[in-house]
Order: structure tokens, then sequence, then C-alpha cells
């Protein structure tokens, strides 16, 4: 599309040859559209691009400071379809929606309006700076902070001097650059910008990446990563730099895996960043994990516990000695299982000591220990020590092999509660997991009191929820019973500026707990295999994942297509 345009201008000799080549090359480093390139380059005038524009495609040209936009019109296109297509809806006629672009041709956006809005589109051509300030005024203060953060974005990125920037190799000049960068004002206003309206969104995660020809950081909401924005590739050094001087990390050492902290106060909020740096082909990249205790559910009976279900969990964790396990991939919500449970138990009477890596919130009244590997403190060198500490509970952040697992079950075999995790699919394929560690079936079946698989699934947003049409055959197939099935009324988000247009607002956890009763623990003994334990878990009264995801989708919390994603069909 952009070399098309530049082509059109320079055969009608409004740039030459020469001035195209130099804009594409800048568009590369930075980014954003040839138009504005060649402005900003000084090759065209705005209004004479505007002219051309018109006349190429057929579209009257307009100056958008001279429109007052009513409210109704701006409703018409989502704030988010606004800002990925550059857009803003004008005026309405009817059936048709008049739409403001600066890149008439881009005839897939306007497709992607018309099928969104159910109007017929009729575009406008306006220049992109205009676009972005009416953004500004009629998104920024609609109850999200994205047409704001949209246009600050392009006025941080208006900042950057072209001068002092290249590309170069990895050598001493490059990272004295990248350090000096990292303390000019443009570079930390764009961090700052970053992290703070991570905050505001509160997403969970912030990915910083190097491409070879791109430099992009995305956000993940509600466990889905959705691309935030673009900064141009020459500043990528600079950038990561800052991020690491923030965090206290080497900024000359680019060849091995950092992991630090940030601390900051911003949105009214002290929020904790827990930075993971990785040395890749093109570059670092950095992940950052938000650790909001603010956010923190410590309330058993929030995080999506159905009544039995709870009543099983508290049953397993009050138990004076024995070990529960929490297991689910990560970012399943187990440590916000545990620290709830831990929670429950904290009181004055009760001594808690917990190994982490790492220590994710600081809690009061928890003795809480950070691994470090690199000096020889490990969760089983922890775990060893814990023991001369006179607990009444210990917390395991993860066992990871049979050291630690022989340590952990010794423990809940001689007077403590043992609280850990694992990383298996479901409940009762942790035990062959610690069988395999190398851990006797007896002493399995004799230590653990509980077992609990979770999975975290994204909630219907209740601002903008509907009906789904869902065949019964569907329904039965996912495994609910034909005569509840034609009871069941699936819900669905439209998308809503309440939830960025996703449909999906929050997340809950659904669970899979498998007491430890004298039956099961005969199996276990017997060497029974996982499908053999969990069918008579079943029997008994157990709920698997795909059922208990199954009973929020039935009350509306939320949908079909989350069931479907996040569990696996019953394999009994």
């Amino acid at each position: 599309m952009a070399e098309k345009l530049g082509e059109l201008l320079v055969r009608d000799k409004l740039i030459s040859p020469d001035q195209l080549k130099k804009a594409i090359e800048q568009q590369k480093m930075t980014g954003g559209r040839l138009g504005t390139q060649l402005t900003k380059l000084g090759y065209i005038g705005e209004e004479e691009l505007l002219s051309f524009l018109s006349k190429q495609y057929g579209v009257p040209a307009i100056d958008l400071k001279e429109f007052d936009i009513e409210p109704e019109v701006i409703k018409a296109v989502p704030r988010e379809v606004a800002l990925k297509h550059l857009v803003i809806p004008v005026n309405r006629a009817g059936s048709t929606l008049v739409v403001a672009t600066s890149d008439p041709s881009n005839i897939f956006a306007l497709d992607d309006i018309k099928f969104i809005t159910n109007y017929n589109i009729e575009p406008v051509v306006a220049s992109e700076d205009s676009i972005r300030e009416a953004l500004n005024k009629y998104y920024g203060d609609s109850g999200s902070t994205g047409g704001a953060v949209d246009v600050a974005v392009g006025d941080v990125m208006k900042e950057f001097s072209d001068e002092g920037y290249e590309v170069v190799g990895e050598g001493e000049d490059d990272i004295a650059e990248a350090a000096k960068g990292a303390e000019e004002a443009p570079v930390i206003k764009l961090v700052n910008l970053v992290l703070t309206e991570a905050i505001k969104r509160n997403v969970s995660d912030i990915h910083v990446e190097c491409y070879e020809k791109e430099f992009r950081i995305r956000l993940r909401l509600d466990g889905e990563l959705f691309e935030f924005m673009k900064p141009p590739l020459r500043i990528k050094n600079a950038v990561i730099s800052r991020l690491k001087i923030m965090a206290e990390l080497d900024i000359a050492e680019r060849r091995l895996p950092q992991d630090g902290r940030i601390k900051i106060r911003a949105a009214g909020k002290e929020m904790d960043f827990r930075v993971s740096v990785l040395p890749c082909v093109y570059g670092e990249k950095v992940v950052m994990r938000l650790l909001d205790k603010s956010n923190l559910q410590l309330d058993m009976t929030k995080l999506g516990f159905e009544e039995e279900q709870l009543k099983q969990f508290k049953d397993g964790i009050y138990q004076p000695y024995g070990m529960v396990l929490v297991t689910g991939p990560t970012g399943s919500g187990k440590t916000t299982t545990l620290y709830s449970a831990l929670s429950e138990l904290n009181k004055a009477t009760t001594n808690i000591i917990t190994a982490e890596d790492p220590v994710e919130y600081n809690i009061e009244g928890l003795n809480q220990v950070q691994m470090q590997e690199e000096i020889g403190l490990n969760f089983a060198t922890a775990l060893r020590s814990f023991l001369r500490q006179d607990p009444n509970v210990i917390l395991v952040g993860e066992i990871r092999d049979f050291e630690t697992a022989e340590i952990a079950i010794k423990a809940a075999l001689t007077g403590q509660l043992v609280l850990s995790t694992l990383h298996t699919n479901d409940a009762p394929s942790s035990i062959t997991r610690l069988i395999n560690m190398g851990i006797e079936p007896f002493l399995v079946s004799s230590s653990l009191n509980l077992i609990q698989a979770q999975r975290l699934v994204r909630k219907v947003c209740q601002n903008c929820r509907e009906p789904e049409n869902v065949p019964i055959e569907t329904l039965v197939e996912l495994g609910i019973p034909k005569d509840e099935a034609e009871q069941v009324s699936p819900q669905k988000g439209k998308g809503c500026s309440v939830c960025g247009n996703t449909g999906y607002k929050g997340r809950i956890a659904v669970y899979e707990i498998l007491p430890i009763t004298e039956e099961v623990r005969n199996c276990i003994i017997s060497g029974m295999s996982d499908l053999e334990i969990k069918r008579l878990a079943m029997s008994r009264g157990m709920k698997t994942l795909r059922q208990s995801a199954l009973y929020k989708m039935a009350q509306g919390v939320t949908s079909v297509d989350e069931v479907v994603a996040v569990t696996m069909a019953d394999e009994a």
C-alpha cells in the first residue's frame, strides 16, 4: 500500500524517487504511514498530500478541527477499532457512516468497520495528526485510557531525534550509547507510559521484544496477549537498558539471562514488577510480571470454588499434617490459591514458613524465604533448615526433583502440613509424577491429603453479555447430559468499551479436587494407573476440570469457547 502511494506521488512529480527511498527507509526504522513520513521530512506539505489523496481516490478532504462530532456518531465505531485502523467517524445519515481516514486506499480497514458497525462506509480523507487529536478528544475520556494513550505514544515518538541514533553492533560503543539513550527524556517517558498504562489496565505481563526489522511491546490481559505499541527499532537498546537500570541489572551483560525487580508508584498504586531478561537472536527480550498485592484475592470463597469443592479443600488444609498439592500449568492461579490457603491458616498460634522462587507477595505473619540457586539455597536445602525451625505449616514453591519430594514427604509424615505445586495436567497424574521421581508408592499414599488441579477461564463481560446459539448436540459432545443441555442457555460477550471489545472481563478458576481417601490410598499402593484412579474418583463424585468449566458455562460465567480452549475432554 505504502509503496503504491509513493509511486503515485513520484509519477505526478510531487516527490522525487530519492525522496521516496529516504522516506521508506525512515518508515522501516520508525514505523507509521508513508504519507506521515513524507510530511515530517518536509518533502510534501500536509495540505498538498491531502489534496492529492482526495483527487486520486475521489473522496473529499476535510479539516477535523472544523467538525463537532455528535456522541452518538462516535459510539458507532468502537474505540479499539478506531485506534486499530486510525480512523474516526464524522457523520451518520441513515445507513451510511462517514469515516475520516488518512489512507483511503486501505479497503481492508473500511471493510472491517463496515462488518463491525453494519453501516455502509463513506470515507473522507484527513491528516494523521488531526485524526490522532480527534481520537484523543472524543475517545480519551470515554472511561478507558486507550485514545489518550494512543496520542501520548505519538507525542513521545515525536520527541525522538534522528540525531545520534543508528543501528550498530553489540560492542562497547553500543552499550555506552544505550546507557546514554536510557537516560534521555523521551526514552524515560516511553517506559513510564508503558508501565503506567499496564497498571491502569490491570494487565498481568508486559513483553518487550526485538526482531530483525521490528521492535514491539505486548501486554497480557485476562490471559491473552495483544500488541500495545511498536516503538522505533533504533531505540530498542535504550529502552531495554532503561528497564535494566530500573531493575538494577547489568546493562553490559547481553549474553546471559538476568532477573530483577522494579518497584514503582503509579496510577495511585505501589506496584512490583518481576523482570526477566532473555538474550535472543536480534536482542534481549524483557518480560515483566506485575505483582499487585491490592489485587491479590485471599478470600477462598471468591476464587471460583463450588460449595462442595471448597469444603474438600478446607478439609485438606486443616489436617494437622500431610501434603496438599496444587497442580496446573504456569499462569493457572496456583500461587493465588496457595496464598489464600496460607491466609486462612495464618494465626498467631501457627508457625508458617515458605520457600519460594521467587517470593511474589510479601504477607505479614509468614516467614518467607527467597531461593538463591547460585549460592546453594534451593528448595531441598531450605526444607532441611525449615525442619529445625519448629514449623506447623511449610509451603514449598514447587516440587521439581526427588530430593525436594523426599524431604517434603518426610516432613508431611512427621507432623507438618506441607503445601506445594506440581506441573501436571490433572489431579490423578500427580501421583504418577511423584512415583516417577523415585518416591515409593506407600510413602505417596500415606503422605497425601488432597490433590487439586486448576485452570483459569475468562469471564463473559457482564456489560455486553448476550445469549449464544449453541446446538444441543454440541453441548452434549462437550459432556453435558442431554436433558440438562436442553435447559442450558450459553452466554457470550458481544464486545464493548468496558471489555476492550473482547467480550471478556476478568478470570475465574475451575477446579478438579481429588481427596486421598482410604480407597484411593489402596489404589496407589496396588499400582493402579492415572486413568483408573480418575475413573474411581469420578464414580465417587469428583468433578473434572471440564465438568467444572461446563458448570461455570451453564451459570453464564464463561463461554463455550473458553471451556473448549482451556479444558480437555474427559477420558472416562
